[in-house]
Formats: C-alpha cells, structure tokens, sequence
C-alpha cells in the first residue's frame, strides 16, 4: 500500500462549503486508470482531477478528469480548481506561470486548454479563467419537450418552446439544455433516474449529453455592446440554473463551467450580430445550499462563436492522503 496526497476546493466561490467541490491529486503518475476511477468514485465528487506531467515541454501538465462513474474529455470546474491549486504551487507551477504572464495549459482529452490564473492585490491566486477546448457546436436533433419534463419531474407547459426550444449543445462536452417558465418551475425540478435512462437509450450518440441535462431560467436582460458598430442589443446577462446527472452518480452539480460555457456560446449564436462580445453570469446551486456564481465572456466574429471563457473563484478546503 502507498498513500497518495489529495487537496479539495471549493470552486466558483469565495465561500468555503459553497460552490463545488473538486478533489484533485497533484501528482497521479504512479497510478493507473481504475485507481484514478476508485480514488474519484471513493471522492464522489461530480468530478476529480488527477495531474500527470505534460507530454509537451510548452505545456504545464496533462489533466484527466474522472466523474464518479468514468473518465470525461473536459469539465469547467475541474480546470479552473486545478488551475487555482498548481498556482499555488510556485516551487512546481506559480513561477513558470508568472514568467507567461500567469498562463498555464493542460493536455486533455478534450484538446488544450489555456488557464489564466487570477491573482489578488497581494498577488495571492484567488482563481482562474480558461478558454473551452472546443468550437461551438450545436446537434440538430429535436428534443421533445415531453422528454425533458419528465426527466425532471415538472409539466411540460413550464418548458419553454419559443424563441428556441430544447437543444444539445457542447463546447468540449455536450449538455442539454431548456429554458423554464419560472424560477419556482426551476426549483420544483427533480430527477428521475429512470426516464433519465430512457433518453439516454434514445440519445446514446451524445455520450454526455442527455444524462447531463441542464434547466435554466434567465432572471435579467441588459443591452450589450456589438464589437461593430452596429450598436447595442437586448441579450440575457443573468441566469439561474440546474444541472441534473443521475447517470453519472451526481443527481444534481453545484456549479457546471462547461454546460454554463456551452449554454452562453449558444445564446450568443443565436443574436443577429455578425460580431460581438457578451460577458454574462450564471448562478448555480442555489437549491442545493451551495450558491455558485460562474462569469463567462463570449466572443463571435464573422457570425461564428470563436472564443468562450469561463472564470471563477475558489477557496482551499481540505488536504491529506489516499491510501491506494
């Protein structure tokens, strides 16, 4: 037996015991796959981290990211509290990440993803804001409203058809998403295991979308700038929402960066502008206790999604060792 150091994190919080919890090991190179999957699965957090070095001199590490059941590509709130974690390390990570400017990048499976960690007036890290992995993609599917209602228990008149109905959308990972009719329709949902499996059955090809399905509800328009100068447009800057994933072992996640980066690229395709750049938050985990607050910054140029950036705050929580 031989004990492996671990850290948690609160993430997309300044608040310990609030956002989401993220464990991470950050040196992983004497373990194997289904030990990474145990230690995740023994955690039972909506995701672990497990670093390894980077294949790549240019690079700061090589991430895997496990769920309680599996390995994923990309998850948002893993990279930003790995991210505020290495950071901190500045014998290992903090002065090669000063020297590119607080720059750090992870190989995943998901491609590259570039960190920039947020510091604070006493040059402490306090977070991180990555760039998604990922171009906006969009499958065409109709998701039938039905579907989603019993999904997560609410009459289908609280979902929203009009301007968009249900959608399936992914900046590194795929997520369902739809729009409710109110915050009290938002906080009536619950999960149900079982219709989760059927959709999951119908919608197999999307290997983390519909097990992964996101309710929200836009609590606040604004007008945003256009990058042209076309002006200013009415655009949702605030939004609540809920992410439910039975299948994966975690009936509800505090806060979810990459379905938060892929439901804000989504929004902002959907604008007439050719060219524009919307920063807007989503709020998460409200109903669960554990409020999180995630920014995101969406750039589209020439009428496509170029860049999204999802960024957050954390706060160290606990540190030891699992014995493997």
């Amino acid at each position: 037996m031989r004990s492996v150091p671990f850290v948690t994190v609160d993430v997309f919080t300044t608040s310990r015991f609030a956002g989401n919890p993220l464990a991470v090991i950050p040196d992983a190179r004497d373990l194997d796959s289904a030990q990474m999957q145990s230690i995740a699965t023994e955690f039972g957090y909506s995701e672990s981290t497990f670093v390894l070095p980077p294949s790549s001199p240019d690079n700061t590490a090589r991430v895997r990211i496990f769920t309680p059941t599996a390995e994923i590509p990309f998850a948002g709130h893993p990279n930003v509290g790995t991210a505020y974690v290495l950071g901190r390390q500045d014998e290992i990570f903090g002065k090669k990440a000063k020297e590119l400017g607080g720059i750090i990048r992870f190989e995943e499976n998901a491609g590259l993803v570039e960190v920039v960690l947020a510091d604070s007036e006493r040059s402490e890290v306090t977070g991180a804001r990555i760039r998604a992995p990922a171009p906006l993609s969009v499958r065409h599917d109709v998701v039938p409203v039905d579907l989603v209602a019993r999904c997560v228990s609410i009459d289908p008149a609280q979902v929203k058809t009009s301007p968009y109905g249900p959608v399936i959308a992914s900046v590194g990972l795929d997520f369902a998403f739809a729009e409710l009719v109110s915050l009290e329709a938002l906080g009536a949902c619950r999960p149900d295991v079982s219709v989760f499996r059927e959709a999951a059955s119908t919608y197999g090809a999307a290997a983390s979308g519909f097990p992964l399905l996101a309710q929200w509800h836009s609590v606040a328009r604004a007008r945003a700038r256009s990058k042209s100068k076309s002006g200013f447009f009415e655009f949702i800057r605030y939004i609540r929402a809920r992410m439910f994933a039975p299948l994966d072992d975690v009936m509800e996640d505090p806060a979810t960066g990459s379905a938060s980066g892929a439901l804000a690229a989504f929004l902002v395709s959907q604008v007439p502008e050719a060219d524009v750049e919307v920063e807007l938050t989503v709020e998460q985990g409200v109903e669960m206790g554990r409020r999180s607050i995630i920014e995101l910054k969406v750039v589209k140029e020439g009428g496509q999604v170029t860049e999204v950036y999802i960024t957050g705050q954390c706060v160290m929580v606990m540190q030891g060792t699992v014995t493997v």
